[in-house]
């Protein structure tokens, strides 16, 4: 049986493939998964993910017109805390998957849930697709290749490590080994009650 990261690094492959199509910030989302399933859970995690990849690109464009700028920073603030929301939806898809199991007596709890490492394996797969892109790139220096080429090396073994350390999260909080709590991330800045910029006015 194929382990959850076998599964869900090809839907992010996939989306990844799919934005660069068209390689632009505003084209819609096409999502082929089942609504409301793991697989269009992660579809929309990476899809977010891309979007915002190339948002930062563009914000740090050294001739980016100011108006534009602040415009594109509330779009990665909305794009940030969609990426939250749906990492928490995510970990409720956890929790409910895992809710019969009972933890054993010396069960601890891991430092990070399972959907936020699967946040981290998500960016990561971003990660080795542009790294990818520098090392194939014509037009650059083979001394820039070669050190794209070293980098991607540690990225592809960062995608071993991360995606076996969350296998192993799962399969530890199937057998009870381990128990996970979700938290609320609680971002202050967003909410108009907490931000004294915001409640001051």
């Amino acid at each position: 049986m194929a382990t959850f990261t076998a599964k869900a690094w090809p839907i992010f492959e996939q989306v990844i493939a799919d934005y660069h199509k068209t390689d632009c910030v505003d084209t819609p989302i096409n999502n082929p998964y089942e609504l409301r399933s793991i697989a269009y859970y992660l579809y929309l995690k990476c899809w977010i993910d891309t979007v915002q990849w190339h948002f930062e690109d563009l914000i740090r464009d050294p001739e980016i017109d100011p108006v534009a700028a602040l415009a594109l920073k509330r779009r990665i603030d909305k794009s940030n805390q969609d990426r939250t929301d749906l990492v928490e939806l995510i970990d409720s898809y956890f929790l409910d998957t895992y809710k019969e199991v009972t933890p054993q007596p010396d069960a601890t709890i891991n430092t990070e849930t399972p959907a936020w490492a699967v946040d981290r394996l998500s960016i990561l797969s971003l990660k080795i697709y542009h790294m990818r892109e520098q090392v194939e790139r014509t037009d650059a220096t083979p001394e820039h290749r070669a050190k794209c080429t070293e980098k991607l090396n540690t990225l592809l073994e960062q995608q071993k490590d991360l995606s076996k350390a969350l296998d192993t999260l799962l399969d530890d909080i199937a057998a009870g080994r381990k128990y996970m709590k979700l938290y609320k991330q609680m971002k202050m800045y967003n909410d108009p009650a907490t931000n004294p910029v915001l409640y001051g006015k």
